[in-house]
């Protein structure tokens, strides 16, 4: 009883020195409670059978995603635990000249973790479930249901799971505290403070030339990941990042070398207040930091492109889908041409075993009458009821469209498949789909055509060559109409995908290459409500009559507005949270490594301050040089994460524009203000510990 007395003596004793330690603990419970309980924020809100199976996949996620963040949190707080367990071996030291014994220092120690650990849980989890409220509030704004039906809720799952993730870090870390007390000597604890890292000096010019090696690294690393394009493989990515640890260790190991010679040149700087303190005190942190600088940079980096991209994948998805959904409903039927090609007139319905005759007789009905044939009345359902077709032939490929430049072409698109088809439409179906999606009409005379795309990547190979681009069918040759591909689609659908659709004069498009053919409508109801009934009322016909469908009028594919944009919702909704959730746990623990080395140097340079302090500087001078250390330690990693970053967020919209078009500069932006209130609150922090660190030394 006694030893848990002295344990809460100590806690009430050291509370400015854990105060980290405690925000870091407290931060990551919250945060892992918050991500964990999404499944009951969900529970009040009414969604779709489609919304629900995201909502699941999001769990899934999280959940696993939730392991790899444990084990982060696991050593954040064993790295946590070894500063304290270094700025207390004095103290430990005089408990055992005493004549304690390791058994009950190590007993102090176990209780003290207790006391923290179950103080801080109990602070996070009110936190947590505090926050959730506010999760649940998101989840159903970005799943944009009524809020009518909110009510507080709390998740015994995800509590149950905090407590066992947590009780087994803290076992570890008891186990981990426990052995080193254990393998402690009593010399050494008397003389921990005494005892400084080897500090190896390199030449100069060793130095400036390993600055120079990783300025070369980083830079060809940053071309790999933007210069190859949309080219660009897994095997480039990942020697690239490999290049970008080994060009980030060298730049900091380098900088040492001679940041302090290049501060020396610059005497009126160099020699003004305290300027040479901390010059020299940065210098030999460096020098003694490199790998913890390394990988406090390459995770802040990894933090600044997972928020911006979560925040702008979910931003670009919302803005697209609204533009690339401008009708209710899509049904393609895709025509069987071997069937239709294979019959022959003299062949009977009775002959033809693969009921290719049955085919025949259905296929030339419009798509609104089989609707109606299948028990869905599309007169009154559906308006402004457009039908269409689309055509293809072997005549027209990517091989025959770019025949002039293939060469080109090979090295620009190594992936690409040059046999695929282009799909074709006739101008007179064209401008009605236009008009109905409000894209610009075109006009074409017989011996031109024109090209409709939106997906970024074949738009500008599209455009880079379209002089050279020439058709030739049915024996006549066809020039493009505009140097530039225009902007365009037919099918609905989340992302810009169409990869090119060739507009021909009708006369030049042969009907018996027809092989889809396409209805567009809008739901006759005046609310969303109403439209969710209807397309319940052809979801449940088209499962009821597959059999009939099949038989009768072959594949038809079906697309919705309403299944679009809940999917569209929901995987943003995904990739957000997890975006959101790995990159604050990436930005608490590089903050919190910093700040426990920052309070770890205050702590080794008690000496120096003092002498400081007899040779007359005054407490003003003394925090300021304190702070600016503090703040250059923080800052050096974040201006080189900064940069890798841009680079970073640039290959990401690169890989983004298959979702549309994103804006990565609003969502950095977003992410950098969210960065600095974390980061910058954690600094602050760290600056307040390490002043009342050094103040011991009046």
């Amino acid at each position: 009883m006694m030893l848990f007395r002295l344990a809460v003596k100590n806690i009430r004793k050291s509370v400015k020195d854990y105060a980290i330690y405690f925000s870091t603990l407290v931060l990551g419970i919250a945060i892992f409670y918050v991500f964990n309980a999404m499944e009951a924020s969900t529970a009040f809100v009414e969604l779709s059978s489609n919304q629900l199976q995201i909502v699941d996949l999001m769990n899934q996620a999280i959940s696993g995603i939730s392991i790899f963040i444990s084990f982060i949190l696991g050593f954040l707080i064993i790295y946590a635990s070894r500063f304290l367990m270094k700025r207390r071996k004095k103290e430990f030291a005089i408990y055992m000249t005493l004549g304690m014994g390791k058994r009950s220092i190590a007993r102090i120690l176990l209780s003290e973790t207790f006391l923290i650990g179950l103080f801080s849980l109990v602070v996070g989890l009110i936190l947590g479930i505090g926050a959730s409220q506010f999760m649940s509030i998101l989840v159903a704004k970005m799943f944009e249901v009524d809020m009518s039906a909110y009510e507080f809720t709390f998740s015994m799952a995800s509590l149950l799971k905090t407590l066992l993730y947590f009780s087994i870090i803290y076992v570890i870390v008891m186990i981990f505290s426990t052995v080193n007390i254990s393998k402690g000597k009593l010399i050494d604890l008397l003389n921990a403070n005494r005892q400084n890292e080897n500090i190896k000096v390199k030449k100069t010019w060793i130095s400036i030339l390993l600055f120079l090696l990783s300025i070369v690294i980083l830079s060809y690393a940053y071309y790999l990941v933007l210069g190859k394009g949309y080219d660009i493989n897994e095997k480039i990515i990942g020697f690239a990042i490999l290049l970008g640890c080994i060009g980030t260790l060298l730049f900091f190991y380098s900088l040492a070398g001679f940041a302090l010679k290049v501060l020396q040149l610059n005497k009126k700087f160099y020699y003004r207040k305290l300027n040479m303190f901390v010059a020299r005190q940065m210098n030999s942190k460096i020098n003694t930091t490199v790998f913890s600088m390394t990988t406090i940079c390459l995770m802040l980096f990894l933090t600044i492109c997972i928020l911006s991209s979560g925040i702008s994948i979910n931003q670009s998805m919302t803005r697209e889908v609204k533009k690339l959904t401008p009708v209710d409903l899509q049904i393609d039927r895709t025509i069987n041409l071997d069937s239709t090609n294979s019959m022959d007139p003299n062949d009977s319905e009775e002959t033809k075993e693969d009921g290719s005759s049955e085919y025949m007789k259905y296929m030339n009905i419009s798509l609104s009458d089989g609707l109606k044939d299948i028990g869905f009345d599309s007169d009154k359902y559906l308006q402004g009821v457009l039908e269409l077709n689309v055509y293809n032939t072997p005549e027209l490929t990517f091989n025959t469209l770019f025949s002039k430049v293939i060469k080109e072409m090979e090295d620009e698109a190594p992936m690409m498949n040059m046999d695929a088809n282009l799909d074709i439409m006739r101008i007179s179906d064209y401008n009605k789909m236009a008009k109905r999606y409000h894209l610009d009409t075109i006009s074409l005379t017989k011996e031109q055509y024109a090209i409709i795309a939106n997906y970024d990547a074949m738009s500008d190979l599209y455009n880079a060559y379209m002089e050279d681009l020439t058709l030739n069918l049915n024996g006549k040759s066809y020039q493009s109409k505009y140097e530039k591909s225009k902007e365009g689609f037919l099918d609905i659908a989340a992302n810009p995908m169409n990869l090119g659709i060739v507009v021909l004069p009708d006369e030049a498009v042969r009907a018996e290459w027809i092989y889809k053919s396409t209805l567009l409508a809008d739901y006759n109801a005046a609310d969303e409500d109403g439209k969710q009934k209807i397309e319940d009322r052809l979801e449940t016909v088209m499962k009821e009559n597959s059999e009939l469908i099949g038989n009768r009028y072959g594949y038809l594919g079906v697309s919705t507005k309403i299944t679009i944009y809940q999917a569209s919702v929901g995987l943003g909704a995904i990739v957000t949270f997890i975006g959101i959730y790995l990159g604050v746990v990436f930005l608490i623990s590089s903050a919190a490594i910093l700040a426990l080395k920052e309070l770890s140097e205050s702590n080794d340079n008690k000496q120096r301050y003092m002498i400081l302090r007899k040779i007359g500087v005054n407490e003003k001078m003394i925090n300021h040089a304190l702070f600016a250390q503090i703040a250059c330690f923080f800052v050096l990693p974040v201006i080189l994460a900064i940069v890798h970053s841009i680079f970073g967020m640039k290959f990401a919209n690169l890989i983004l524009s298959t979702l549309g078009k994103s804006d990565l500069l609003s969502s950095a932006t977003l992410a950098g203000i969210f960065i600095l209130v974390i980061y910058g609150g954690y600094l602050l922090i760290t600056y307040f510990c390490s002043k009342n660190i050094i103040k011991d030394t009046k």
